[in-house]
């Protein structure tokens, strides 16, 4: 008989891998402080106690090397996790990501898989400043080769995360950070924590979830902007009567691009909300995707609420201006109905 419980989206992760580890012995985890410390955001608690030095491999400060090493360990028949801590690491490890691990399923002709989750703490909102606090998932989504996950909610979370290690492609599973509901980012947000069963379950990439329907406006948020979304909806609902409905994608690559259009083609109007950098980014694909498809149903602009082409600055008030925030996603919907 199954149960549910309560679980922030870092402890839904960390059932999901003591699942799989427990019940597939090719299921390894490596990197910086996963042995001792459980990872940075704790997906890796207690897990080294559980299965030892050799499944749960501390590495040196050498992002390169040990996915270099991970991505041999896959192409020999291993499932790893990697644990790279910040996202904005890849500058540094960016070939072993891009060249190695998202190109060689594709330049064997698919004889050889790539088996692998490499795992990312992305974004900001806590003062951490420019070279810790990026998203930068659309940097990623560039470049073929890769699965790109975004859980925004406990159940999403350890569903995604058995699919990933699950999968036989290469997966990039990024974790915001203030919606992991790890204490020393602060309290939980209420709305990323979710009934979570005991046993394992798997979501399908590339299906987005309805996280509320509304007649008025479409919202489509990534993780951490989806609980943005949901606040703004309240907001926007309470002073105005506007009904929002909002999309999570869950997944970037691939994206559901047939669920954003046939909401918008519901609503009429359209509005991104990413923690990435607006320009190139994630915002403007989603708005191609359906103005290509169909220009006519939108009943006027899309709009896009993302991180100004601006370094993340240190100082919180500071870096609350440049965040989508859920007051910015507010304004931009009252701008646009002319409300």
């Amino acid at each position: 008989m199954s149960s549910e419980r309560i679980l922030t989206v870092a402890r839904a992760g960390r059932e999901a891998v003591m699942w799989e580890m427990k019940n597939d012995p090719s299921v390894f985890m490596l990197g910086e402080d996963v042995f001792t410390f459980g990872g940075v955001f704790g997906t890796a608690d207690g897990l080294g106690e559980m299965f030892g030095p050799e499944r749960i491999l501390d590495t040196p400060i050498s992002e390169t090397g040990f996915i270099g090493i991970a991505t041999g360990a896959a192409m020999a028949g291993m499932r790893p996790i990697v644990e790279l801590a910040f996202i904005d690491f890849i500058g540094v490890c960016f070939n072993a990501i891009a060249n190695l691990a998202a190109k060689h399923q594709y330049l064997s002709n698919g004889q050889v898989k790539i088996p692998m989750v490499l795992m990312l703490g992305a974004g900001g909102g806590y003062n951490n400043g420019a070279q810790h606090s990026q998203y930068l998932l659309s940097t990623l989504a560039h470049m073929p080769g890769m699965v790109i996950v975004a859980p925004s909610n406990a159940y999403d979370a350890k569903g995604l995360m058995h699919s990933a290690i699950r999968s036989d492609d290469f997966v990039v599973y990024a974790g915001q950070k203030k919606v992991a509901g790890i204490g020393l980012l602060g309290s939980p947000i209420k709305t990323s924590m979710a009934a979570v069963p005991d046993e394992p379950y798997t979501i399908p990439f590339g299906e987005a979830r309805v996280v509320q329907e509304g007649t008025d406006i479409t919202f489509v948020g990534v993780s951490w902007t989806v609980h943005q979304c949901i606040q703004a909806a309240e907001r926007l609902q309470k002073e105005y009567g506007l009904s929002v409905e909002i999309i999570d994608p869950r997944t970037i690559v691939p994206l559901d691009r047939e669920a954003i259009f046939k909401s918008v083609s519901k609503t009429g109007r359209l509005l991104v909300a990413d923690e990435d950098y607006q320009d190139f980014g994630f915002t403007g694909e989603v708005i191609a995707g359906v103005v290509e498809r169909d220009p006519t149903i939108l009943k006027s602009p899309p709009v896009r609420v993302a991180n100004p082409n601006v370094n993340i600055p240190f100082s919180r008030p500071m870096e609350q201006r440049v965040l989508p925030t859920a007051d910015r996603i507010f304004d931009a919907t009252v701008a646009l109905l002319n409300l």
